[in-house]
């Protein structure tokens, strides 16, 4: 339900309110990858004019041509998109045409663990020249609470050339003003049970009109969505959301190497459990985390808690469990290769999977990727297969420059490692032609083989 009866809006923020209610407004997207991309798509769907921003001009040639980089979406979705007036770009100037503009750039960790908003402070430093008066600016990345306001906000009002300041929580201001607001993203790539539309859409923002426009915004294209009283409340909100899921994963990663020792399965175990019809929701174990929020998130928080001297002892503990989980997969594959009298140490692996789950081409902090560093440390050769990755080359932190490997020969490797469980696969067919399979995802499930170690 509208909030809008109880909010006094200037004419600046009337005539804002009129255009996202109207979808006649024009949305400017800044980050065009796995969140920003569909975001766009979404919006020009519902009938706004959408212009996508990215500092990468290879995204924006093939999008302006047409053509789809992720696999999920489509080609004939961006063709559409185009149709009804989709453009792409990396000329920030063009943000000072929009009425609204949001934000989804990564928020990764440093290499010690620590936040690293540079994409958020440099993508707002290029965008707070071309901020307007009345328009709204919203961030979706996920962060720690207080982001919004103690970085985006003085950077946006420092770098502005006409002297706009954000609306705050006094007066109302009739003129020389923008509104800021936070609403995470909740993209769950592969997903397909709920409708991208039908996830409720968080929303807070800075003072309460700027709440209403991006309610107002997000309600064209989503079917719910949600206020909340701050930014920090929903910069908060999604740090819950994904830390609630790595305590849970990493509550069944730990059962899942007690139960291993025991004689133990963990699936059926936790199959079992699922029957039951309320206080339990069923998580899974894997060989690590992966994505950008579930690994990143609790050290986002954990980190911004040091500054109120508290220590997030059992956030903290979650993410050491699933840290771990990496070299509990290397652990296995070397003790299955010691049953067949080979040593890790110049033993040829082929990986099957550098996603991070299945079905997608996404490898953001897929363990696939640290799992690979691990064994090539201790002598193992290893090559990988995966039907979204014919290559994968640099990120922000490998530099693998491998190419698929296809699965015409796998009696020739020592073990084949199943990491993402992809739909593609025929696991039966993997195991009558391997000599060794080690799964860490229970892809096997229902196979019954010596040939098979289960970790």
């Amino acid at each position: 339900m509208s909030n809008t009866a109880q909010v006094v809006l200037p004419k600046i923020a009337q005539d804002r309110f009129n255009r996202l209610k109207g979808r006649s407004a024009r949305v400017g997207v800044i980050g065009l990858g796995y969140v920003g991309l569909p975001l766009s798509l979404l919006l020009s769907e519902a009938g706004f004019t959408v212009t996508g921003f990215d500092i990468d001009e290879k995204k924006v040639t093939e999008l302006e041509a047409g053509r789809s980089y992720i696999f999920r979406i489509a080609a004939e979705e961006i063709q559409s998109a185009r149709k009804h007036g989709f453009t792409a770009t990396s000329d920030f100037s063009h943000l000072s045409e929009q009425d609204a503009v949001i934000m989804c750039v990564p928020t990764p960790l440093t290499e010690h663990r620590e936040p690293d908003l540079s994409y958020v402070e440099n993508t707002a430093k290029s965008a707070a020249p071309w901020i307007r008066e009345g328009q709204l600016v919203v961030l979706e990345s996920t962060t720690y609470p207080g982001t919004t306001e103690e970085l985006m906000i003085p950077v946006l009002e420092a770098g502005n050339t006409q002297g706009l300041k954000a609306q705050g929580k006094g007066a109302v201001a009739e003129k020389g003003v923008f509104y800021v607001a936070f609403s995470p993203e909740r993209e769950d790539p592969g997903n397909t049970t709920v409708a991208r539309r039908d996830i409720p859409k968080v929303v807070g923002g800075h003072e309460a009109i700027a709440t209403e426009l991006a309610a107002t915004l997000y309600e064209g294209i989503f079917t719910r969505a949600v206020r909340v009283s701050s930014t920090r409340a929903a910069e908060m909100t999604k740090l819950l959301e994904n830390i609630y899921r790595c305590v849970n994963i990493a509550l069944v990663n730990e059962l899942k190497v007690l139960a291993l020792r025991m004689g133990m399965d963990i699936w059926e175990v936790i199959d079992a459990a699922s029957t039951k019809p309320f206080g339990f929701h069923p998580f899974y174990p894997g060989p690590g985390l992966g994505g950008h929020c579930i690994p990143i998130d609790p050290f986002y928080l954990s980190w911004k808690a040091k500054e109120y001297d508290f220590n997030t002892r059992f956030i903290e503990l979650a993410g050491e469990v699933n840290e771990a989980m990496p070299a509990h997969v290397v652990q296995y594959v070397a003790r299955a290769l010691n049953q067949h009298k080979k040593a890790l140490n110049g033993a040829h692996i082929l990986m099957l999977g550098m996603a991070y789950k299945k079905d997608i081409d996404d490898l953001r902090e897929s363990p696939s990727l640290t799992v690979i560093e691990l064994l090539r440390e201790q002598g193992a050769e290893v090559l990988y297969n995966d039907p979204y990755f014919p290559t994968v080359g640099r990120g922000r932190r490998y530099n693998l420059n491998m190419t698929s490997t296809p699965l015409d020969k796998l009696e020739q490797y020592d073990c084949v490692l199943i990491m993402t469980d992809h739909s593609d696969y025929d696991y039966q067919d993997i195991v009558n032609r391997s000599r060794l399979v080690v799964d860490s995802r229970n892809a096997t499930k229902g196979i019954e083989s010596e040939k098979i170690i289960r970790c």
